[in-house]
């Protein structure tokens, strides 16, 4: 299989495929492909990461005489 690659937007619940891919795309007309969609996510991957750090941090100051309380 060979990638073909592009940025796009959602419109009306599909996707646009520019001009300029569509001939490459129509030469494979019946030719199995695969989609693969990427969606921008930094916000959540930030958050993702804010989360890791504070948990990191917070077990950091975790003492193993700090245990006798996991049991309440």
């Amino acid at each position: 299989m060979r990638a073909v690659e592009f940025k796009s937007k959602i419109k009306n619940n599909r996707i646009l495929i520019p001009e300029k891919i569509q001939p490459e795309l129509n030469a494979g007309k019946g030719k199995d492909i695969r989609v693969i969609v990427l969606v921008e996510d930094a916000d959540i991957y930030d958050d993702m990461i804010f989360r890791q750090t504070a948990q990191d941090q917070f077990l950091k100051g975790y003492a193993d005489s700090d245990s006798v309380y996991d049991n309440f």
